[in-house]
């Protein structure tokens, strides 16, 4: 049960975000510039990142939903898209080093472990090491924001204790609706509509 009176109905950020919607656009834009926006990293594996931070701080609906973008996106990123997707994106929270992913996003999610322990827990021999895997900054700098970021998110979904369903099939639709439409459209579903006056 919520800590507060969220709008029922709504998983996870949705009810905070509709509790407080003035914080949605921010936030939606954030999560869609550095998740969906260019970038050198794939849609794919800026995803896995994201459910790798998600899963190490225990967050039950951003890994899901996450994991769910994560195994979408990975069916259109080439070489990956050959794999069972959504075995791999449990593989990469389980035991990412063992996981079917390039060495560069294997040397990208130790800094984002690392982040995730605190900023502070960065050290330079990992950012040395993804950039010998062939990490650009851009890409460090993207995979530290993107961890920062999960764990905001991590914090504000469990923080509020919101509504987290166990359901393997809303997360796959949802996963499959934001990898096709991005984050904002996606989310118009949840959030209330911006009025004109």
């Amino acid at each position: 049960m919520p800590h507060i009176a969220l709008p029922e109905g709504l998983p996870g950020m949705s009810a905070g975000l509709d509790f407080r919607p003035e914080t949605a656009k921010p936030l939606g834009e954030l999560a869609q510039i550095l998740m969906q926006g260019p970038s050198t990293l794939t849609r794919g594996e800026r995803e896995l990142i994201a459910t790798y931070v998600s899963s190490q701080n225990d967050c039950y609906f951003c890994q899901s939903s996450h994991g769910a973008i994560a195994a979408a996106c990975l069916n259109d990123d080439g070489e990956l898209a050959e794999q069972d997707t959504e075995a791999l994106v449990i593989q990469v929270k389980q035991d990412f080093q063992h996981a079917g992913i390039s060495e560069t996003l294997k040397a990208l999610l130790v800094i984002a472990g690392q982040v995730q322990e605190g900023g502070k827990h960065v050290t330079a021999r990992a950012v040395d090491n993804a950039r010998q895997c062939g990490a650009t900054d851009l890409e460090i700098h993207d995979t530290v924001l993107i961890a920062a970021l999960f764990c905001l998110c991590n914090r504000y979904v469990d923080g509020l204790a919101t509504w987290q369903p166990h359901d393997d099939e809303m997360y796959r639709q949802r996963g499959q609706r934001v990898a096709r439409e991005g984050y904002i459209n996606a989310s118009k579903k949840y959030l209330p509509q911006e009025t004109t006056v």
